[in-house]
């Protein structure tokens, strides 16, 4: 090999580690640990990898490397891939960040507005049955109607967040946040 060629790869290694360091160190934004991010980050400059090879490359436990792939699948972070005639799993990292995001945060998002609606519901309830309490004074009635209403207000950012949600699943968002603006 060249010294020319030899200098390229390098230069092409060093690039890669750029960019896997970034990738690893903010992964910590998805809710995954740091040996998790620094696996995807590897993977993403892969086509496919199986559990030896990432363990091998990264030099990790086996049981960190499961729980990392098992946590970067959940997150739709990693695929799990079919490969004719080998009996070994492979996997490939989600390359389109796009994709990745929405998946993440929907997810998320969805979480909080389901746990928390149902709360704000329930609460209300609670509050309705103090408002609607003839043995209620009226200082409790009014610091119940506060709370009501105070939870009711909160239901326009839950319903918000739905409409995002949606919005970002249809592909909406895009009309309003163009993909390629920045090119």
């Amino acid at each position: 090999m060249s010294e020319s060629t030899e200098k390229s790869k390098k230069k092409i290694e060093e690039a890669k580690d750029k960019v896997i360091g970034a990738i690893a160190e903010t992964m910590d934004l998805y809710g995954v640990t740091p040996a998790a991010g620094n696996l995807y980050a590897t993977m993403y400059f892969k086509d496919q990898m199986t559990l030896d090879e990432m363990r091998t490359e990264l030099e990790m436990s086996k049981p960190s490397m499961s729980t990392s792939v098992r946590r970067l699948q959940e997150i739709e972070m990693v695929k799990k891939t079919f490969t004719r005639g080998s009996r070994k799993h492979t996997y490939t990292a989600e390359k389109n960040f796009f994709r990745s995001f929405m998946a993440f945060y929907c997810q998320m998002w969805e979480r909080e507005v389901k746990m928390n609606l149902e709360a704000v519901e329930e609460a209300q309830e609670d509050l309705l049955d103090v408002i609607k309490d003839s043995s209620s004074t009226p200082d409790i009635v009014a610091e119940a109607k506060k709370y009501y209403d105070q939870l009711e207000e909160s239901k326009t950012y839950y319903h918000w967040l739905e409409d995002l949600v949606a919005s970002i699943r249809s592909g909406k968002i895009f009309e309003f946040l163009p993909k390629d603006k920045h090119e």
